[in-house]
This record gives C-alpha cells, sequence and structure tokens, in this order.
C-alpha cells in the first residue's frame, strides 16, 4: 500500500455530501459521481483511497461483456485488496447502467476497495439485484462509451472468470468536490 493511503475504514461520507472522481484510462476519461446517501461507507471508502492514489495503475481485471468491468484490486486478480474491510450497510439505489457498487465476496463485511460498474439495465440489474449484496455508492456521470470500451477487449471467457487478457489501468484518479 502507500503511506498515506487508509489502513483500517476510513470515515463514511455523510449523506448528501457528493463526490466527483475522474478516472483517466488508455481508453479515455471516466467521471464517477460518488454520493453518501446511497451507500455511506462504500462512497467514504473510495473516496479516501482514490484520494491517496491507492487506484493510480491499478487495473480493471474482469470483463464481463453486458454485465460489469470490475477494477480495484492492487493483485489484478481479484484477490487484493487494501487490507481491511468496511461495514455492510443497507443497499439503497437500483442496478443499473452506469451504477457503481462495491465487489464483494459472499461472506459479511468483505467489501474492500474492489468496485464494479454495471454495463446494462438488463439483465444485470435482475442478476444484481436478487443478492442486493453489493453497497451502491455512485454512478458513471460522464464517459460511459469508455466504459464500453473497456468492457469490449478481450477476456479469458465465463470458465475462467472473465478476466482481462490486456487489462486496462487506472493511470490517476483525481477527487474534487461537486
Amino acid at each position: 500500500g502507500r503511506p498515506d493511503c487508509p489502513t483500517k475504514a476510513p470515515p463514511p461520507l455523510p449523506a448528501g455530501q457528493t463526490r466527483t472522481v475522474t478516472v483517466e484510462t488508455t481508453q479515455g476519461t471516466i467521471v464517477l459521481r460518488i454520493d453518501g446517501s446511497l451507500g455511506p461507507n462504500a462512497a467514504g471508502n473510495f473516496v479516501a483511497l482514490a484520494e491517496c492514489g491507492f487506484y493510480d495503475g491499478v487495473v480493471f481485471h474482469r470483463l464481463v461483456p453486458g454485465f460489469v468491468i470490475q477494477g480495484g484490486d492492487p493483485d489484478g486478480n481479484g484477490t487484493g485488496g487494501p487490507g481491511y474491510t468496511i461495514q455492510d450497510q443497507e443497499v439503497k439505489g437500483e442496478y443499473k447502467r452506469g451504477t457503481l457498487a462495491m465487489a464483494r465476496t459472499s461472506a459479511p463485511n468483505s467489501q474492500n476497495s474492489q468496485f464494479f460498474i454495471v454495463l446494462t439495465d438488463d439483465p444485470a440489474g435482475p442478476i444484481l439485484e436478487s443478492y442486493r449484496t453489493y453497497a451502491i455508492f455512485g454512478e458513471v456521470s460522464d464517459g460511459m462509451e469508455v466504459v464500453d470500451a473497456i468492457a469490449a477487449m478481450p477476456n479469458s471467457g465465463d470458465a475462467t472468470g472473465n478476466q482481462a487478457l490486456e487489462p486496462v489501468p487506472m493511470a490517476k484518479l483525481t477527487v474534487s468536490s461537486p
């Protein structure tokens, strides 16, 4: 990890507060709107990790066309994280194209630095909705075409977890107030 990054769950982003996170990639720029009213713990965690440079150089390691792209693992394979997890909270909002949500295992309180962006309203929405355990904490406000371009890149296929074969890194994340 980076010396100025959190070593335990950072404070939540209070309800009513938003941040804009600009994600520069080799495919273009994605702008995220982070909303503390949706998932305060997830939002506060993502903003803190973005501010300290945790995500800079980290790749989108999992590409599932028509479903999600997933990133935020410093190990680049879906097993890594920041060295801590965050507490689950009630999931608010709906899973639709552009939704930003936390990845997790089936274990309680297992969310860390990994996140995903939903690519389509259907069938992604109903599948994710059936679990309703992935904290929603924002949405793509600009650059969804970049997300689609990343999703279209080669992946290893369903049987091997849809690992990106030429993973696209997030070169730099910049956090600003709305």
